[in-house]
């Protein structure tokens, strides 16, 4: 069974950046393509980044390209989501999840999920 842990997430002003990190409790992370998603409240889930399990191919939204930036150490198990020059309509839940196969932009395409972590941002 595979677990998601995000971390990083909190309050920060307008143009200020973040690091979210979500940690993968399995042996065989490195055989995962990881997506990072969010939910802002009372809207559907969307999709933020993606990125295969050799990290050289990656997706990203066009509500945040040029922004954000997925990366992922598979020494440590980990996947990534840096945040730079955020906006307050990037407030949201933020949520890991990682899939057997490429990585995809659809929610419904991966396996498993971690519990989301809180990212505020103030004008």
């Amino acid at each position: 069974q595979v677990q998601l842990v995000e971390s990083g997430g909190g309050l920060v002003q307008a143009g200020g950046s973040l690091r979210l990190s979500c940690a993968h409790s399995g042996r065989t992370f490195s055989s995962y393509a990881m997506g990072w998603f969010r939910q802002a409240p009372g809207k559907e889930r969307d999709f933020v980044a993606a990125i295969d399990w050799r990290g050289s191919v990656t997706y990203y939204a066009d509500s945040v390209k040029g922004r954000f930036t997925i990366s992922r150490d598979n020494a440590k198990n980990t996947v990534y989501l840096q945040m730079n020059s955020l906006k307050p309509e990037d407030t949201a839940v933020y949520f890991c999840a990682a899939r057997g196969g490429p990585p995809r932009t659809g929610g419904d395409d991966y396996d498993y999920w971690g519990q989301g972590t809180q990212v505020t941002v103030s004008s």
